[in-house]
């Protein structure tokens, strides 16, 4: 440590900061310089509870000062490259239900003023969770990378779901207002480095050490070296297990018995040649499956759910990321006790769970935005599905998953056709609101002839 930090620090310490002072009113940002992270004082570590927690030495901290951020949207850092990532689907398990979270970077940027004085340019991404295959958070995360390669993060605005409405916004915080900046991902990580991805004490606070650098893990298509091994301390003194891989970034986590792990990437798992045509079928048979199932067709849904079967049978695994395995393989047993049983609802829920799998292993074929345009469509299917059942929670979740998938593919489409997406949209909002069923699945499918117009244009 440099003895000016080690002033600095101490000047800190001596004032008790803690957080970043509120941005001065009409204040002009000024140009970016390296500037020393406010750290929380013994006090409050205390006053949050925090103080008996074995956190990293001091001296091995690579987040005490932020440096100079002259390009600060181009996210390129091997271990956390998210300008380079457009689409990524993680999956695993949270208290033994299904876990499977899609991050997409959007177009936008996010201006923060982070220290006063001071404005930085963030990447903005969208983290959306399932839990048992339902919305469970959605988070946007704001990130930019320093001079040196690091990447900090900035705050994320979080959306904590329960029954498909807003439960909580716990865990959101923005640099400069609630406190400082942080880490994320050093430039050039050793072990024993440690760094705080977030700083807030009573509010977020996370430690991460480097274990290892340098190790081979298996990937989503085979092994993948310079993984980064690392452990992170909660504020709660229980630990996670991370492994950050280059061109993927965060790649697996462990943590009390829950897991969630690198299914798939676009664009570093996109796939050269042909999109195989048994992929192809797969996704339109579990269309096939879902239509005549609605429609009490079971034979036909018979005849389509073993032509399910075939087209999976027929896909050379060689192609098929290992972690997409599994969840196909479960879904097929889903529809076709579903098809069985001669039960609409569940024979159509498992036809889309089909069709979700279909989309992922599509995502090394096909462009994202016409991933996410065709899971837009698969959600709208699931409200004729919920308001059949009429499950007004799950239907609550449906609506307010096609609004946060409606922001990623906002970019792909025309002005007149975005005006009719958004124009219904609220329509289907304020329809399942007060609970116009009959309605709501009227607007759904207007949607997804909207939305297949605006595919078949492209």
């Amino acid at each position: 440590m440099t003895s000016k930090l080690t002033t600095t620090l101490a000047a800190l310490a001596m004032t008790g900061t803690a957080a970043v002072l509120a941005p001065a009113a009409g204040a002009a940002c000024r140009a970016s310089e390296p500037t020393a992270v406010p750290q929380p004082t013994s006090a409050q570590m205390r006053a949050a509870g925090l103080n008996r927690l074995p956190v990293g030495p001091l001296g091995r901290r690579l987040d005490l000062v932020a440096p100079r951020f002259s390009n600060p949207t181009s996210v390129t850092n091997p271990l956390f490259p998210i300008s380079k990532l457009q689409s990524v689907v993680l999956n695993g398990h949270v208290e033994g239900k299904a876990f499977r979270t899609e991050t997409t970077l959007l177009p936008e940027t996010r201006v923060i003023e982070w220290s006063p004085g001071q404005c930085v340019s963030t990447l903005v991404s969208q983290y959306f969770a399932y839990l048992d295959g339902r919305i469970e958070e959605v988070a946007l995360d704001f990130y930019a990378q320093a001079d040196d390669g690091s990447v900090w993060y900035f705050g994320e605005e979080v959306n904590n779901y329960g029954d498909g409405v807003i439960a909580d916004t716990s865990g959101t915080w923005l640099a400069g207002k609630e406190g400082p900046a942080a880490m994320i991902m050093p430039g050039a990580p050793r072990p024993g480095d440690v760094h705080r991805p977030e700083n807030i004490p009573g509010l977020v606070w996370e430690e991460v050490t480097a274990k290892a650098v340098g190790r081979t893990v298996r990937g989503p298509l085979g092994p993948v070296s310079g993984a980064l091994v690392g452990r992170e301390l909660h504020d709660d003194g229980s630990f996670s297990d991370k492994i950050f891989v280059p061109g993927y970034g965060e790649f697996f986590s462990a943590h009390s018995g829950d897991l969630e792990a690198l299914a798939v990437a676009a664009p570093i798992d996109a796939a050269n040649g042909p999109e195989p045509v048994a992929l192809r079928r797969l996704a339109a048979g579990a269309k096939v499956v879902f239509d005549r199932a609605g429609t009490g067709r079971w034979g036909a849904a018979s005849v389509a759910m073993k032509a399910l079967h075939a087209s999976w049978r027929a896909l050379p695994r060689t192609g098929v990321p290992v972690r997409l395995i599994a969840p196909t393989n479960r879904a097929l047993g889903a529809v076709e006790r579903g098809v069985d049983a001669r039960n609409r609802n569940r024979a159509r829920n498992g036809a889309l769970d089909v069709l979700q799998a279909a989309l992922d292993l599509r995502l090394r074929h096909r462009p994202v935005a016409e991933i996410d345009r065709a899971r837009l469509d698969l959600w709208l299917r699931q409200v004729a599905v919920d308001a059949a059942a009429r499950d007004t929670a799950a239907l609550a979740g449906d609506v307010a998953t096609s609004e946060w998938i409606r922001d990623r593919i906002a970019p792909s489409l025309g002005p007149v056709t975005l005006t009719q997406v958004d124009t219904l949209l609220e329509e289907l909002r304020a329809e399942q609101s007060d609970d116009e069923l009959a309605a709501a699945v009227r607007t759904a499918a207007e949607l997804r002839r909207v939305l297949a117009g605006a595919g078949a244009q492209r």
